[in-house]
């Protein structure tokens, strides 16, 4: 039987109603949606056909893996007007038929870890993690977290946190491979490390169950993707680790979120500022990457009204259908058909805008965000 869970990671937990209609004296209570501080400028990366598979050893050293690019370098969540990461992190990406394979480097000074029962909450370790959501509708992705001592914690996310989650906690990859490489001497706080190394293989047919959409993908087809790091400020302490604390509050301070393509604030769990990876088939080995899309660009500007109908509804208790009055404005250099239609429905909302191929971005009260004909 599978367990649910809500707020376990560094979002914040489900909304005081997970669905959207009104109680009986009419009014919606919903929390507001915090809009990021910046425009979605996700970073794309094409994921290469891997001819061999990568031996799993948690070693970034094989022919394989040195034939795909490295990722850009990690930045801090809230976007590159922040102060850059203390450490490096990057990442590398491969595929074949059964597996996607992820492979990341991370510098560390000090590689420590101390969970090791699979599915705790490895955030509470410095961690990697990848987040997929394979067919961007911001429902039903998926997450997967590992410390250096590579204990494992894989997820579904039914929805995001913020629209009532929740999370499949008992759900396990199956035929997950992974393994974790130390450069240095983990725990020891006598020496300086390099830091670690992670490879990942996911098989597909896992992913299959709720990518809406084929999984293994065909050349060409793209995917949402993020990775994110946790890194807690630690000092030695008795011959180990603690982390460092506020001394107002003893509690430990907050940790540094390094994520590939940022967030624009601190929060994972806003699918929609994800980056994307694009495959590349054994036909097209240097394919470039593809411009975002029309589709792509319409979605994303949609958001602009959840974020304002989710506001307006925590202020007033109700959804309005009055685009001028949600202040949601054309996108600065996009060519869409704005401004969108908004209507309400029985259960909350839905925004729609017109593509010029004569199909329709949509997104609705809960942030589903779907292309339909």
């Amino acid at each position: 039987m599978l367990a649910v869970i809500g707020g376990c990671n560094r979002d914040s937990g489900p909304p005081e109603r997970a669905g959207s209609g009104t109680p009986s004296d009419g009014l919606i209570r919903l929390p507001p949606v915090p809009e990021p501080g910046m425009a979605w400028q996700p970073r794309t990366y094409v994921a290469k056909w891997a001819d061999a598979a990568p031996l799993i050893d948690g070693s970034l050293d094989d022919v394989e893996w040195r034939a795909a690019p490295w990722t850009t370098d990690f930045v801090d969540i809230q976007g590159p007007s922040m102060p850059a990461p203390r450490f490096r992190t990057r990442a590398r990406l491969l595929w074949d038929e059964q597996y996607f394979y992820v492979g990341a480097s991370l510098e560390d000074p000090h590689v420590w870890g101390t969970l090791t029962e699979r599915d705790a909450v490895i955030y509470q370790d410095n961690d990697f993690e990848v987040f997929l959501d394979p067919d961007g509708d911001t429902h039903l992705y998926y997450e997967l977290e590992i410390n250096a001592l590579g204990t494992v914690w894989d997820l579904m996310l039914i929805k995001p946190y913020r629209d009532g989650g929740p999370a499949v906690d008992a759900w396990d990859i199956d035929g997950l491979r992974t393994a974790v490489s130390v450069d240095g001497t983990i725990n020891d706080p006598r020496d300086e490390d390099r830091g670690w190394s992670v490879e990942i293989a996911i098989p597909w047919d896992v992913l299959a169950e709720a990518a809406g959409r084929p999984a293994p993908p065909a050349p060409g087809d793209r995917w949402r993707l993020n990775f994110s790091r946790v890194q807690w400020r630690a000092e030695l302490s008795d011959g180990g680790y603690s982390k460092l604390t506020d001394p107002a509050s003893g509690e430990p301070l907050p940790e540094d979120n390094w994520v590939w393509s940022p967030q624009g604030l601190i929060a994972m769990h806003y699918p929609e500022m994800w980056g994307i990876v694009e495959f590349a088939g054994p036909a097209d080995p240097e394919r470039p990457p593809t411009a975002l899309t029309e589709s792509e660009r319409a979605l994303s500007a949609l958001f602009q009204v959840y974020y304002r109908q989710r506001e307006r509804a925590a202020e007033r208790g109700s959804w309005i259908d009055d685009v001028d009055e949600l202040a949601a404005d054309r996108p600065t250099g996009a060519d869409l058909l704005w401004p969108p239609a908004i209507w309400l429905t029985p259960s909350g909302f839905e925004a729609t805008l017109r593509l010029s191929d004569g199909r329709f971005a949509h997104i609705r009260e809960d942030g589903l965000a779907w292309i339909s004909d």
